[in-house]
């Protein structure tokens, strides 16, 4: 096993090379990819093959208020010395970032998974299928840097799948969708297009919509837990406990994550736009150029729904999240201004993929 299996390219030499790290005489400072994340210990791939690691204390508090903890799929040098765990020294530049805010009344973001390049929005084809949610996840995938493809799960139970497929993709202007059975094994040629040798994917979606099963059915094994879901509400409980990254046999990886009850949108970094890119091309036929699509006269798109052309329910979902991201830009603004964090900054992600974080790691 070689950490290149996982990723590391000429790339990622070019950025380690730039870190200007040094060994010591004491201690060799190696590079690895975070594969498991279990909150107070990472799993971690070298080249000398799995190895537990951990944050230096002062490092985790001073990183505990961004909430920029290393994460699953982050590139990292780490310090290995006597014989014990590895001890992370610094991560590399992020490529991409998949965050979330976390849970709590303080504004904090949550690192989902790093330099992933392609993430799997995951919904089964029974009553999982939401269409409205599934905007919010492009709104976070758009935000990540990743490439979104939307996969329909368990087509097997759903009498016309190809329906489905036109109204996400209806929902989702220029995304791929594709409606995928792991009982059947119909769909999986689409898939392999994503997949392949030096190349990330990660799969996001609610409790019970078959991302355990997509892993075992991808990977060709047996590697995650799956159970059932509910059958009154087809809601299953957290399969998956913890973010955990895989090698496919064809090559490449892919890391599962934790369902998601509800999923809290973090910063906008033009998701918003991308996710609604139909109601921003109408838009641009309004009377006025700050048009709020209310009760504006000239309005392109209040007459697009009048016509059929726009669900009302979209621009409903367009604005309600217009609305909650404004209000998390004005709350995230408010905490910094209350702590003396002095002017609002970039999101943690957008910092992370330009500069990365580097800090002595202190014992």
């Amino acid at each position: 096993m070689t950490i290149r299996q996982y990723g590391w390219n000429e790339y990622w030499i070019n950025q380690w090379n730039g870190l200007g790290i040094q060994d010591t005489v004491s201690e060799a400072i190696i590079p690895g990819r975070i594969t498991g994340d279990f909150g107070s210990k990472y799993r971690i791939t070298t080249d000398d093959g799995e190895q537990w690691g951990e944050l230096p204390g002062r490092l985790r508090h001073s990183l505990e208020a961004s909430g920029e903890y290393p994460a699953v799929g982050d590139w990292i040098s780490a310090k290995s010395a006597d014989g014990g765990p590895l001890i992370i020294h610094s991560v590399l530049p992020r490529r991409s970032v998949i965050s979330r805010r976390a849970a709590g009344s303080q504004p904090r973001e949550q690192i989902v998974a790093a330099n992933v390049d392609t993430l799997f929005l995951v919904s089964a084809l029974n009553d999982d299928y939401n269409l409205r949610r599934m905007e919010r996840y492009l709104i976070m995938a758009w935000n990540s840097g990743a490439s979104p493809v939307i996969l329909l799960t368990k087509a097997d139970l759903c009498p016309d799948p190809e329906a489905k497929i036109a109204e996400m993709e209806l929902a989702a202007p220029g995304v791929p969708v594709h409606a995928v059975s792991a009982y059947t094994g119909s769909g999986l040629e689409s898939l392999k297009h994503y997949l392949g040798e030096g190349r990330t994917v990660a799969l996001t979606g609610s409790s019970g919509c078959g991302k355990s099963t997509l892993v075992n059915w991808l990977c060709g094994a047996d590697l995650q837990l799956t159970q059932d879901v509910r059958e009154g509400d087809s809601r299953g409980r957290h399969t998956t406990t913890h973010r955990e990254l895989f090698l496919l046999p064809d090559g490449g990886v892919i890391v599962d994550t934790p369902g998601m009850r509800e999923l809290q949108l973090w910063d906008d970094e033009g998701g918003l736009d991308l996710t609604f890119a139909d109601i921003g091309r109408l838009s641009q036929r309004c009377r006025y150029a700050d048009c709020r699509h209310e009760r504006e006269e000239g309005c392109a798109v209040k007459e697009a729904v009048r016509s059929g052309e726009l669900e009302a329910k979209r621009l409903q979902s367009y604005r309600k999240t217009q609305r909650e991201l404004q209000f998390q830009a004005a709350k995230e603004a408010k905490s910094k201004r209350k702590s003396g964090a002095g002017p609002v900054q970039k999101s943690a992600s957008s910092r992370s993929r330009k500069y990365g974080w580097r800090r002595e790691a202190e014992d």
